[in-house]
């Protein structure tokens, strides 16, 4: 079994080369494409899929990962649906009993960096002088619901006295992913991504 992951920036790379084997086991083979950005994926999904469909191999999946941003969430996974449909493949939304479906598109609320916040636990250790019980606060209780995250993390490890120049995306995708636990992750949107990646699993 194989994967291959289409991703818009090289952060959600980071995170996946450490969060891909928690959840699938390390028997799964899969490789990350990173796009200059999510309209770079979006553009060029269509031509990417196409050329996939030469050489898909049975038990080869493709596992569209996207920010999410200020869009309609309805809205983007439907243009991502009805982009893969195009193309001729099958995905949740138009797979039966007797249809394999091998296109999965899944959608970061509202960034990857809301998964983060989904384990403070990770956060904790990575960074053990931030604010402890962060998940308590208010403004926290809901990973999704947290607006532009990728700010917000930078805030909350400045104020700790991390990264006063600016937030390194990729190192600190990198440095939490590895102590992620995905069950103890109260983000919604990551758990529907672990469920969809799980399943596939036979």
């Amino acid at each position: 079994m194989h994967i291959e992951f289409l991703v818009e920036e090289p952060s959600a790379e980071a995170a996946l080369k450490n969060l891909v084997p928690k959840l699938m086991g390390k028997d799964i083979s899969f490789n990350i494409h990173v796009f200059q950005g999510k309209q770079d994926l979006l553009k060029n999904l269509p031509k990417r899929l196409r050329g996939y469909r030469h050489w898909l191999l049975y038990d080869w999946y493709i596992v569209v990962l996207i920010d999410k941003d200020q869009e309609d969430c309805a809205k983007l996974k439907q243009k991502l649906e009805q982009t893969a449909h195009d193309e001729g493949f099958i995905t949740r939304s138009n797979s039966s009993q007797n249809m394999k479906l091998n296109v999965i598109n899944r959608i970061a609320i509202e960034e990857l960096e809301s998964w983060f916040f989904g384990d403070v636990t990770a956060l904790e250790i990575t960074y053990p002088k931030i604010p402890r019980f962060l998940n308590r606060r208010k403004n926290f209780r809901d990973p999704d619901a947290i607006r532009n995250t990728a700010e917000t993390l930078e805030r909350v490890l400045k104020g700790a006295g991390y990264y006063r120049g600016g937030l390194p995306k990729i190192e600190v995708a990198r440095r939490v992913s590895l102590h992620m636990e995905p069950r103890r992750n109260i983000s919604k949107s990551f758990q529907v991504f672990c469920d969809a990646l799980q399943n596939l699993i036979p």
